[in-house]
């Protein structure tokens, strides 16, 4: 890396995670309102599940946490009580959807697996799950909502498509034309997902509906640059600790590909051979990464910033830029006051908590001089119970 590029990236840092970029208040622009469940499922309590079956079930999905999404699984204690089945079942289900690339040998059969998880989706919301651990404990959980809402809140198939439809566009891993389209997969999926676990509460909030789709995009943008080593070199053996990685976002196949925005890679004259050949001695592969790494923190700079605002009584200075989807919809179409905004997010912040593993990553990142493919970033970091735990006491992220 040429002193000078470095010298750009230290120049003008800050206190905490020193980036060269501000927040960028306009990264939203449009503000709606969500449904609190898809028209097309009816979710009825499921009677046909033993106990013995969903205990079975949530041993299963647990032990898929901790094995493949630690970070995941130590947030948990943050998620109230009466959701933690749901939160489990929908992260296992991410886990399950998101690896399929890693272990399919083609595209093809990855579609059929795809497949299958769509038809489980539908008879898991319908209360007659396949024997199928995620989809039992998924059943459980819909069930649950529907039983203490008295039917009144449900999950929204459309979300579960949205994340299965998107990870197949990804199977045969194909470039980001650039930091938007990035951005654009991140919503689908991690922001998606976190929808989901506020509709679990159930919430129905546009303010953390918004602060989810900010973490959610800082997550996802996150972990397309974990996995992007594994991705390089997908035939190198997998000898690291993955309990650090987002899951699903590192693949099995022969070929390489490095998974950077074409526009970024263009703009910092990094080409895709050189990385296949070099790995991080790449030219310019740093810069690429740093450009990439900025985005998502710019996105949990804003949603610190909105929390500052909603907190002090302030506008949240920008709209929802997914006002307009069809699943966005609230009972107060004007708006909340500023003291329900607050209560929205004192019951809402542990569906926020993983912009804390996120933050602690990219600090990491930045510390070994965003160099990707460094093993330290490939573990998961001990400091994040300690600083989970304090991240919920002074609710911050």
């Amino acid at each position: 890396m040429e002193a000078t590029s470095i010298s750009r990236r230290l120049h003008g840092y800050s206190t905490g995670i020193r980036w060269l970029r501000t927040p960028t208040p306009n990264l939203c622009s449009r503000c709606q309102q969500r449904r609190l469940a898809s028209t097309d499922v009816a979710q009825p309590a499921t009677d046909s599940l033993s106990t013995e079956e969903v205990a079975r079930a949530r041993r299963y999905c647990l032990d898929l946490l901790r094995k493949s999404d630690t970070p995941s699984s130590l947030l948990l204690a943050y998620i109230p009580a009466h959701a933690r089945d749901a939160y489990i079942a929908l992260r296992a289900f991410n886990i399950e959807v998101a690896r399929t690339a890693d272990t399919t040998s083609t595209p093809t059969i990855g579609s059929m697996r795809l497949q299958f998880q769509r038809d489980a989706i539908a008879k898991a919301l319908s209360g007659q799950p396949p024997k199928q651990p995620i989809a039992i404990l998924l059943a459980s959980a819909a069930a649950s909502l529907h039983a203490r809402t008295a039917g009144r809140s449900k999950w929204s198939k459309t979300w579960f498509t949205r994340i299965i439809d998107t990870r197949e566009k990804h199977l045969t891993n194909p470039p980001y034309p650039n930091l938007d389209a990035l951005e654009t997969y991140a919503e689908n999926t991690y922001s998606t997902l976190l929808y989901l676990t506020l509709q679990a509460l159930p919430m129905s909030s546009l303010t953390a509906d918004h602060l989810a789709s900010h973490i959610g995009k800082a997550s996802g943008i996150t972990a397309v640059l974990r996995g992007l080593p594994l991705l390089a070199f997908p035939s190198a053996p997998t000898t690291h600790n993955t309990q650090g990685q987002m899951p699903g976002d590192i693949s099995a196949r022969r070929q390489g590909s490095v998974m950077l925005p074409l526009d970024i890679m263009a703009s910092a004259n990094v080409r895709e051979e050189d990385v296949l050949r070099n790995g991080s001695r790449a030219h310019g592969l740093r810069d690429a990464v740093f450009a990439v790494a900025t985005r998502a923190n710019d996105h949990l700079i804003t949603a610190r910033q909105m929390l500052a605002d909603i907190r002090a009584g302030r506008e949240e200075g920008h709209e929802f830029e997914h006002r307009d989807e069809e699943e966005h919809s609230y009972p107060t179409p004007g708006g909340k006051a500023a003291g329900q905004q607050q209560e929205d997010v004192e019951n809402a912040f542990g569906v926020l908590m993983p912009a804390v593993a996120t933050q602690i990553w990219l600090e990491r990142l930045e510390k070994e001089d965003f160099d990707v493919f460094s093993p330290k970033l490939r573990v998961t970091d001990w400091r994040l119970p300690w600083k989970a735990f304090w991240a919920w006491r002074r609710r911050k992220i």
